[in-house]
């Protein structure tokens, strides 16, 4: 592939999961459990079909290390997602992630003992100065918001507060889980398909401690209005299927359609960036 392509392709699947998770956390706050959890069904299924041959292809790292890195990804996964419930806005939650270069590098200084060029501390020193300013001019924004109501100003400021925390402790954990994973990579060789199959499949059953806000979640958007997206049609009957059949089924019978706020977490797993 070459790599104009590839890298087309990943800015288009990150900048295409954002949009759609901004549409879904305007319209739906508190939704990001149920959009991890779309997201890792997505991939544990794509993976258990072309990766791990529905179950009879053996994997190439042992399965205990796994279950490591799981721990780290699941956690990651839903500390950053649930940021977006506390006051922390959508281009701060973006700018902020981006910060796992400075995460990795502090973590591989002080585990690895790896030293770098000055080229790539300058880079690293610019990153940090450009997501510094973000988090700077978000918290006046968030400062700016409190002073219109005296009330709640200081716990929306704390909130807020606790959302870069959050998304600080991700950062670490998710630099950490690299290092971890750069490390299986070392002894038993680079099997990134395979990880990335069993980094979504085994940390689904945990989800059952998130059940009832996924079904609250899930009744709400088959609760919305049906809309016919080009790019996802299901058929009739497979709809028919699905309970209750007179909410999922669109009035129009030329566009069999789910309601509209249950399409895009299926537009979002595909493009997820994590």
């Amino acid at each position: 592939m070459h790599p104009a392509v590839a890298v087309g392709l990943v800015f288009g699947g990150c900048c295409s999961n954002v949009v759609f998770l901004e549409l879904l956390a305007r319209q739906f706050p508190g939704c990001g459990n149920i959009v991890t959890f779309s997201q890792f069904l997505f991939i544990a299924v794509e993976g258990f079909i072309f990766e791990t041959n529905f179950g009879r292809k053996k994997p190439a790292i042992p399965i205990r290390y796994y279950f490591i890195m799981v721990a780290m990804f699941f956690t990651v996964s839903v500390v950053n997602n649930y940021a977006l419930n506390l006051n922390i806005a959508m281009p701060l939650h973006m700018i902020f992630r981006s910060g796992s270069l400075i995460a990795s590098m502090a973590l591989g200084i002080i585990i690895l003992k790896k030293r770098y060029s000055v080229y790539k501390y300058t880079s690293i020193a610019l990153v940090s100065l450009g997501i510094f300013t973000c988090t700077f001019m978000s918290a006046k924004q968030v400062a700016s918001d409190s002073s219109l109501n005296e009330d709640d100003g200081p716990q929306v400021f704390l909130w807020w507060l606790l959302g870069i925390a959050a998304l600080t402790f991700a950062l670490l954990m998710s630099a950490r889980m690299g290092i971890f994973q750069e490390m299986l990579y070392k002894q038993f060789g680079k099997h990134s398909k395979e990880a990335l199959f069993y980094n979504h499949a085994l940390p689904l059953p945990g989800f059952l401690l998130l059940a009832p806000n996924i079904y609250h979640h899930a009744v709400l958007f088959s609760q919305t209005e049906s809309t016919c997206p080009s790019a996802v049609l299901l058929p009739d009957l497979i709809l028919q299927l699905l309970p209750p059949a007179e909410k999922l089924l669109s009035p129009d019978p030329l566009c069999p359609s789910p309601p509209r706020g249950s399409w895009r977490p299926m537009a979002n797993a595909p493009g997820e960036c994590s």
